[in-house]
This record gives C-alpha cells, structure tokens and sequence, in this order.
C-alpha cells in the first residue's frame, strides 16, 4: 500500500468524478501521520479550496478553538480529513457517485493513520464511516465501535456556526466524550 504522500500525489491529479473540474486544489488532509485522533468532515468549502487544507475558515476555526478546549490538542496533534477531496460546486452536498470515487483515498488514509479514535463532523462523513442511513441527530451522543478503535459522532462545525448555543454545548459534550478515549486509563 501506498503511503500518505504516495495517495496524496495520486489523490492531486485524480479524475475520477466531475468535482475534478471545478476544484482549485485537492484537499487530500493534514496533520500527524501517527495521530491516535482523525477528524473526518464532509468536503472542502471554498477557504479550504483556496489554501488547499482542510478546515481553514470559520468551521475550521470553531474546532480548533473544541479541539483545544475539549481535548487539550492543538490541530498539528491530530489527522484531519474530507469525504470528498475536491469542493462540490456552490458548497452542495456531495452526490453518491463523488463520495464513491473519493472512498478508497480515505479508506486508505484511515488504514495508514490507524488512529484509536475517530471524530466524524456532520451526516456525510458520521454515514460514509458507521455504513448507515441514520442522521446525525440519532447517531451522535454514543461512540462506535470502529475497526481497531471508536468512532464518535458529531454535529459539523458549520451547523454550530448556524444553529447556535444548543449544538454547541451538544458538541462540546461529543467532544469531551471521544477524549476519554484518548486518555491512558
């Protein structure tokens, strides 16, 4: 199996969906390579589409800002990643067929962090990981448990941007409960 580098140099000229005709830069992920925490999220906004990283804007911001409050981590500490790797047009919700042509670059980025615990931000990424059809309202408020470690379900930053004092207060629990995973007992 190809390393991180090796899939990401793959990743940057892949064409296997539309997306790849809109995008400014692959958002392959970042972060460290041994993290026992990745963060999955949805897809690249327009900020992310820019800098080529993802979570750079304002829902990168809002958990950088959970990761050190909730988890005492700062974003270099963990390994941050998309569903999708290229923006979806007008930020529209990634269509089966991307989220298909995208899964084996995070498959395998899962099976080369082989992190203990991950945090999946929103419906797109809580569905693509768990192989259910639950939303995220049901699904977050538990861990998971997720081939060699957990998976804990959260809302996506965004919805906290949007939604207010209740989703986050509901985050910040989300993330206090997957740091007891991080914890040495």
């Amino acid at each position: 199996m190809p390393g991180l580098a090796d899939l990401e140099l793959i990743a940057s000229s892949c064409t296997k969906c539309p997306l790849a005709g809109g995008r400014t830069t692959v958002v392959f992920g970042e972060g460290d390579p041994r993290a026992s925490l990745m963060v999955v999220g949805e897809g690249p906004g327009r900020d992310e589409d820019l800098q080529g990283r993802p979570f750079v804007g304002r829902s990168g911001q809002l958990l950088d800002r959970l990761l050190a409050e909730e988890m005492g981590l700062d974003r270099k500490q963990v390994y941050i990643a998309n569903v999708v790797k290229c923006r979806p047009p007008g930020n529209r919700d990634p269509e089966p067929a991307e989220i298909d042509a995208c899964r084996p670059f995070l498959e395998q980025q899962v099976d080369l962090i082989d992190p203990k615990l991950v945090l999946t931000l929103g419906n797109f990424a809580t569905r693509v990981l768990l192989g259910t059809k639950e939303g995220i309202t049901k699904l977050r408020g538990r861990s998971y448990p997720y081939r060699r470690g957990m998976l804990v379900p959260t809302f996506h930053p965004a919805a906290a941007l949007r939604g207010g004092g209740e989703v986050l207060s509901q985050m910040r629990a989300d993330f206090v409960r997957a740091h007891q995973f991080l914890v040495p007992a």
